[in-house]
């Protein structure tokens, strides 16, 4: 089957971001939960003061985000093809806005946090999914992290491209990775032709 769409995750996909997970989840407490998960379990006004904590490391990530080599020409390559594009981000949709305008980036649909649907779960994916009137195997998802992976899977996406290094903990027929986005955009340019 060809390809008929992709669903990008934000940060460490599309751009570069200096997270630094790790310290962001010790301050916030979250017991090894997933963070908005976490947070959403949490009472008044706890889960106020943990949510502007998240979002002022967010927000200082986000203006030092860089996008990823060769990204605006995949982007611009699936747009001549035609290709439906989506970003799918645990991220805030505030934060989505400002990295898109200022690399000038135009995707088909935007799925923030705000909507309710996050990774690991494939709800946000399946939801890209249900708007573009596609099917699961006409599309690819393309990531950075296990959430992604998560997800994908379970929405029953049968492509996932992991941009990056080869993690030895990220296994499965279904995984490829990718060290460059030129090399990730030459893997669909033959799932765009159906050659697979």
């Amino acid at each position: 089957m060809k390809l008929k769409g992709v669903l990008f995750d934000l940060d460490g996909t599309i751009v570069e971001v200096p997270y630094d997970w790790k310290r962001i989840k010790e301050e916030l407490g979250t017991q090894g939960k997933p963070i908005l998960s976490f947070l959403q379990e949490l009472p008044e006004p706890e889960k106020s003061k943990k949510r502007q904590i998240l979002e002022k490391y967010e927000q200082e990530a986000t203006r030092k985000a860089v996008l990823k080599e060769g990204m605006d020409g995949l982007l611009e390559f699936l747009s001549e093809n035609r290709i439906k594009k989506a970003v799918v981000t645990n991220n805030s949709r505030k934060n989505v806005r400002f990295l898109l305008k200022k690399f000038n980036l135009d995707f088909d649909c935007v799925i923030s946090r705000e909507s309710g649907l996050w990774k690991p779960s494939g709800s946000p994916f399946l939801e890209v999914l249900e708007r573009f009137s596609l099917k699961a195997e006409e599309c690819c998802a393309v990531g950075d992290s296990h959430y992604d992976i998560k997800a994908a899977r379970e929405a029953g996406i049968p492509w996932i491209f992991i941009l990056g290094p080869e993690k030895t903990d990220f296994s499965g027929d279904d995984i490829q990775f990718f060290s460059t986005v030129s090399e990730l955009k030459e893997k669909v340019k033959e799932l765009i032709k159906g050659e697979h």
